[in-house]
């Protein structure tokens, strides 16, 4: 089976609605998803910020929030903005990278968003990830082990070096099987459609 690769970021709103939804729109198409977390902190301090655009450009900030609010009423998904933005996704991320996560990445990936963007919990937090950890099955305290070990603080580093090789800016965003790359949770239907030559 064909396979699309989804780089996303536990902070990225945008990200949240769109790993929501795109294990059905994949499978629709034939397509299986790769998931593949990352970290933005790197990809924007190349780009010269020091922060979130949306942070740097309180319009572009402003207009986002709103946006986020109409996409979710439209994808009848629950949002409540974080108490913080950007959250620190850094510890989830290394968790959805472990062995003991692996099979489990996607589920355990929108658990995090959910908690992050529908629920307002602290993303960093061990309490919120080991919860959602438990409700995996999974035990929270070799997963926890796993991620602080160096090998998945690698893989992480490696996955984020691989997207800005693949000259990745932003999450979402989608790259099909012949490396067409595609930005953002409104690129989702054109990427999953994308036929190449």
């Amino acid at each position: 089976m064909t396979t699309i690769e989804f780089w996303y970021e536990f902070a990225s709103t945008y990200s949240y609605p769109a790993a929501m939804r795109i294990e059905e729109i994949a499978a629709k198409n034939g397509l299986k998803v790769q998931w593949c977390p990352f970290l933005l902190g790197p990809v924007f301090k190349a780009q010269g910020w020091a922060d979130s655009p949306f942070n740097i450009y309180p319009a572009k900030g402003a207009y986002m929030w709103r946006d986020m609010e109409r996409i979710c009423q439209q994808q009848d998904l629950p949002f409540i903005r974080p108490n913080k933005f950007p959250q620190n996704g850094l510890t989830a991320a290394r968790l959805a990278l472990c062995p003991l996560v692996s099979d489990q990445r996607a589920q355990f990936s929108k658990q995090v968003y959910q908690a992050a963007f529908a629920h307002q919990q602290d993303i960093s937090s061990a309490q919120v990830l080991t919860t959602i950890l438990k409700s995996l099955a999974i035990d929270g305290q070799k997963a926890f082990a796993q991620a602080a070990s160096p090998e998945i603080k690698q893989t992480l580093r490696t996955n984020t070096e691989t997207a800005i090789k693949k000259q990745i800016f932003g999450a979402p965003t989608f790259v099909t099987a012949d490396g067409e790359l595609f930005w953002g949770n409104d690129r989702l239907e054109q990427a999953v459609a994308w036929q190449p030559g």
